[in-house]
């Protein structure tokens, strides 16, 4: 009996040990700049995939990304990440490579980082819809010394999301003159639809993607004359294309990792396997099936 008289001792000496500790700390909130909430990320990676082309070539990637978020829904976010795709490309052809960024003639290209700009206002009209329309600038600061019929790769682009949950469906269209370093590409477009299932509560979360890049089949005979033959073997729509995505995310203690596999069916050659499209220097298919392992921090 003594033992069941000592429970409501023990419940009230318990009740005041607890109102002696002090209670969980709070979340801190996000700091602001001009009533914008600021936050970011920094992440790593075996190589930078961008709508299923490798910009690395296979190779590691550091990338770091600020958002200024207003309550209102504009937001305003900067990027940056190591590239090399420019410079890797084919200056030649197929059967006598020429690195673009060793052109020849003692001129250098160099593009060894992407900088990216952009910014737009998101609407959430109804429980879990989201409307997103924005401008996105790509920038790339380098040296341009020779670039024959390839242009500067600074693009513009304008896009339209729509988000429901997790599910979320993007559409951007170029709106400067080039494309990625592409000349009279203005109008080429880019659908995205992606899923980010969560597993219930395990943590785990389910990645798929499917894009289509389309160009317009504008003129573009510097790039596809074959020097050799000088016959056109093409248009811009040579490099229009489909990819898709299929991974895995996990977050651990603060850290999201995920694995995703890629495919995208870019051509490596014109129809006279000669004229490039999307195969670089090294005779390399930037495209096609890729694993890509990434770690993220969000702060």
């Amino acid at each position: 009996m003594r033992r069941y008289s000592a429970l409501p001792l023990l419940a009230t000496l318990a009740a005041g040990l607890a109102a002696q500790s002090p209670a969980p700390a709070a979340t801190p909130a996000p700091p602001t700049l001009l009533g914008f909430a600021l936050s970011g990320s920094a992440t790593f990676g075996s190589q930078y995939i961008f709508r299923g082309l490798t910009q690395t070539d296979g190779k590691p990637t550091v990338q770091g990304e600020l958002d200024l978020v207003h309550p209102s829904g504009f937001y305003l976010s900067t990027s940056l990440s190591n590239i090399s795709w420019f410079t890797d490309q084919n200056a030649n052809l197929a059967s006598a490579p020429v690195s673009l960024g060793s052109p020849g003639g003692g001129k250098v290209n160099s593009a060894a980082v992407e900088l990216d700009l952009f910014g737009g206002y998101k609407w959430g009209f109804a429980k879990d819809w989201t409307l997103d329309v924005g401008l996105y600038r790509y920038l790339y600061p380098g040296t341009y010394q020779s670039l024959g019929a390839f242009r500067n790769p600074a693009t513009t682009e304008a896009y339209l999301g729509l988000n429901y949950s997790w599910a979320s469906l993007k559409y951007s269209r170029v709106l400067s003159a080039n494309n990625f370093g592409t000349y009279n590409a203005e109008g080429a477009t880019y659908v995205d639809l992606s899923l980010a299932v969560p597993i219930g509560e395990s943590g785990w979360t389910v990645l798929v993607h499917g894009g289509h890049c389309a160009y317009p089949s504008n003129a573009n005979p510097a790039f596809f004359t074959n020097a050799n033959t000088g016959r056109l073997t093409g248009d811009n729509s040579l490099f229009s294309y489909s990819d898709y995505k299929l991974g895995v995310a996990k977050e651990i203690k603060g850290y999201t990792l995920t694995l995703a596999a890629t495919d995208a069916d870019t051509k490596s050659r014109a129809a006279d396997n000669d004229v490039l499209v999307y195969e670089n220097a090294a005779g390399r298919n930037i495209g096609k099936s890729r694993l890509t392992f990434t770690i993220s921090k969000a702060f």
